[in-house]
């Protein structure tokens, strides 16, 4: 139940319980005080010489609100609305502007006009004790002038008033005397007895015309209703969850229609089919695209529609500082060997990645007991492409850091550092032994390989370093700097900000140096999502030096750029991975010896007995000539059915991996070539012995020979052979989403984050932008007198069209 005060027109108060009264008065006023749970609250008032309220002044847990016309002003500080804040909301609400606290279960709500304000109301949600004193708890009776207007509006509230219209009657003249001009004055407080009537009165649809009262003007094409939608639905939030109670005074948009959610230019109103959405701060028309590297979005009628994620899983190792798989961030206590991520497939593969961190030597050990391609992708980064899939790139100066990422709907078992890729960051910190730590430290502990010391600053000690790294750093923040353009993509407000001041702060020597390799971080993470934020090494002093002819790139490439590559198919350009930056070699040269970029007719030839100089020459009694970096020899073999004639002398091709059976076994430790007949280039020999392309090879499964396209179903999956291997897919897990604490949220996904909004939230609906939905939950923090602290949490559940509130508070 809610008790509501009142004051209106030049001095109308109705108290919370009893009969109005008139009091007018430009004095200050306390319309009510009282405390609740040890929190005081004090609202005062102060009426002008024009009958209007020149102030009201809001004072809950010591937190001062002053409104002034029409502006708000809160600790001094003027704020824009909607205002949120731990303790207390302010918002539009209808045509009125209304102050929600959070501490106590009370509401402040008033209508501005010009030359002041008209209408203020007091709403408790609760009657209180008893001491509470203020105007709204008092009562009063005097005589009144009578006035022809107010005979005539109270002949059409006989239905609603009845025995009390002698009083209102006698109210209406002591409010309108001496402002009988002024419509502010006496049409408020029309509003408000009508308003206290209901739409079913008589009065209802005639007060208007009968006092001259205009309706409230209207900005853009919204239009005024007497009872209207408190919360206008937008683009945004097309189907705001109302109650009876959020039914008021307002300016809507016409039927079927939604507010534009950008109002640069005007209350606009708009078709549902016609909403435009956002992203990023830009707005998005209906229809148009938005690609990203994992995805592709279409605005429809407001909404996103965006296709499957589809980036793999990526685990980072930056220095101390650690992402797992699955998106959990924590950092390693001690400058340890520790294993970083260790993989176990059916197929018996064993993968041993340590990162070890000393005080003099950083550098990574990666073990690989089957075959992997190993090469530099440019002279920072080394890159790791396996046979399964798993690809790791290394940066190898000024620091170590590890990106390790995993093949799409792998089937291996995972664990070290790096989580174990489940899509549940509640079991990433699995230890070596098999039970899940609650915290990261005894978690990378007994990951270490060897004694391991907790030697890591968890803070900055240095105050000269912390100055410079917070400078430095703030880089990142600049809404207008060099990566502004990343920050819709990527937040930086928590983990790398942060991340770049300790790494800065807790430098040995070379502030600048350990700057820019933090700066980095960010930078590839833009770019592994496709962003490009440009020349940030000039803009931030971090540039690098390349060596001898080699030029810089943010996206370097060894495909194709050295001499060896000219000798044959370069398998370097089969590997897809995140841009890496670094020097190479510019276009149109290729890196010969001596790390020289050289144009390819100065380039040696490549071969599997060594390298031979451009030139003839005889290579196994065969006359050869070394010409742009490619060896060409007589050849005779005498292949048949479609084969050819491959010469290990020429270039070391794979010959093992010819079949269409070797794509889904491991790489051997070494090239294996043998001279012979095998199928031509981008083809392999099937299980029929036919030569097929790689979109045609047959896959085989319990001695069965299957085509491409055909699925088997095992083990609870659906597996369908596409280029010789066998693609799984598994039914889908049920998930839970929970919220606990001040702000700790838990998705479907088990993806963990901190949210300490304070305002009502929807933590789950299958509305989805339609109205045809069956279920709405929704939650509300309820703040302790300590801000930081949450003391209850407040629930509101609409079930088929069953309106239930549960309120969980602690005692």
């Amino acid at each position: 139940m809610k008790y509501t005060c009142r004051t209106f027109g030049s001095g109308v108060v109705q108290p919370f319980n009893g009969s109005a009264y008139y009091l007018r008065s430009n004095c200050p006023f306390t319309l009510t005080r009282f405390t609740h749970n040890r929190v005081e609250c004090d609202i005062t008032a102060l009426r002008g010489n024009n009958g209007l309220l020149y102030q009201i002044e809001i004072i809950i847990n010591k937190i001062r609100t002053i409104v002034q016309y029409g502006n708000i002003l809160v600790e001094k500080k003027s704020v824009t609305l909607p205002y949120d804040h731990t303790y207390q909301h302010i918002f539009q609400y209808g045509i009125y502007t209304k102050l929600k606290s959070l501490l106590l279960p009370v509401s402040v709500t008033w209508h501005s006009v010009p030359g002041g304000i008209d209408t203020v109301r007091v709403e408790l949600d609760q009657e209180l004790s008893s001491d509470m004193t203020g105007l709204c708890g008092k009562q009063n009776a005097t005589g009144g002038i009578a006035t022809p207007v107010c005979r005539m509006f109270f002949s059409y509230t006989l239905d609603c008033l009845q025995q009390r219209t002698p009083h209102y009657i006698q109210l209406c003249e002591e409010n309108i005397y001496s402002h009988e001009n002024d419509t502010y004055i006496s049409c408020s407080f029309f509003q408000e007895i009508v308003q206290e009537c209901g739409n079913g009165s008589h009065v209802w649809n005639v007060w208007r015309d009968m006092t001259g009262c205009p309706s409230q003007p209207c900005p853009g094409d919204l239009v005024y209703k007497e009872q209207g939608a408190a919360f206008v639905p937008s683009c945004s939030n097309p189907n705001p969850r109302l109650s009876n109670q959020d039914l008021t005074s307002s300016c809507v948009c016409p039927e079927g229609k939604h507010l534009i959610n950008d109002r640069t230019d005007g209350f606009h109103c708009v078709n549902v089919a016609s909403c435009p959405c956002v992203f990023g701060g830009r707005i998005y028309k209906p229809g148009d695209i938005r690609n990203t590297k994992c995805q592709s979005c279409v605005c429809e009628g407001g909404k996103w529609h965006c296709s499957e994620n589809v980036c793999p899983d990526r685990c980072l190792i930056e220095g101390q500082f650690v992402t797992t798989f699955d998106g959990k961030q924590y950092v390693v206590p001690g400058k340890c060997a520790y294993v970083a991520s260790q993989v176990h497939f059916s197929h018996h593969t064993n993968i041993h990645v340590a990162l070890l961190f000393c005080w003099y030597l950083r550098y990574s050990l990666c073990h690989l007991l089957d075959h992997a391609l190993v090469f530099w992708q440019s002279s920072v980064y080394v890159q790791v492409q396996t046979s399964f899939g798993m690809k790791i790139q290394i940066q190898m100066s000024p620091e170590i850091e590890l990106y390790i990422t995993l093949p799409r709907n792998h089937n291996g078992t995972i664990s070290g550092l790096c989580g174990n890729s489940n899509n549940d960051t509640t079991d990433d910190f699995s230890t070596s032994s098999g039970i899940i730590e609650n915290s990261p430290h005894p978690f990378a502990l007994s990951w270490t390989v060897g004694t391991c010391a907790v030697n890591i600053p968890s803070s900055c000690s240095n105050a000269d370093n912390e100055i410079f790294a917070d400078e430095g750093c703030a880089v990142l923040n600049n809404p207008n700097g060099i990566f502004a353009h990343c920050h819709s993509h990527i937040s930086t407000d928590h983990h790398y900000f942060q991340a770049c001041v300790l790494r800065t702060c807790n430098c040995g020597s070379n502030l600048q140096q350990c700057l820019c390799v933090a700066l980095d971080s960010y930078a590839k993470a833009c770019a592994f999502l496709g962003v490009a934020v440009g020349d940030w090494r000039k803009a931030t002093n971090c540039t690098l030096t390349c060596p001898k002819n080699q030029e810089f790139s943010y996206d370097m490439k060894a495909c194709n750029h050295t001499c060896r590559s000219l000798a044959g198919p370069d398998p370097r350009c089969q590997v897809d991975d995140a841009p890496v930056e670094g020097c190479g070699c510019p276009e149109g040269t290729h890196l010969n010896q001596g790390d020289v970029c050289t144009p390819k007719s100065e380039c040696v030839c490549h071969h599997y007995g060594g390298t031979t100089l451009p030139g003839p020459v005889v290579i196994d009694g065969r006359q050869c000539i070394c010409e742009n970096g490619e060896l060409h020899c007589s050849k005779d073999c005498g292949c048949r059915n479609g084969k050819v004639c491959f010469h290990c002398s020429e270039f070391p091709v794979n010959t093992a991996q010819k079949t269409c059976d070797s794509l889904s076994k491991p790489l051997g430790a070494n090239v294996t070539c043998e001279s012979g007949c095998y199928c031509p280039h981008d083809q392999y020999e099937d299980h029929h012995g036919n030569c097929v392309s790689l979109n045609d090879c047959t896959c085989k499964y319990s001695g069965k020979v299957f085509s491409t396209g055909q699925r088997v179903d095992t083990n609870c999956k659906t597996c369908t052979c596409a280029q010789g291997q066998w693609h799984c897919t598994a039914k889908p897990c049920p998930g839970k989403c929970q919220v606990y604490g001040n702000g700790h949220y838990q998705t479907f996904d088990s993806k963990w984050y901190r949210f300490d909004g304070h305002c009502q939230y929807t933590l789950v609906e299958d509305y989805c932008g339609n109205g045809n939905g069956t279920f709405s939950l929704r939650v509300e923090s309820v703040p302790c007198c300590d801000e930081a602290l949450t003391c209850s949490r407040s629930i509101v559940m609409d079930l088929q069209y069953v309106f239930s509130v549960f309120f969980l508070a602690s005692h």
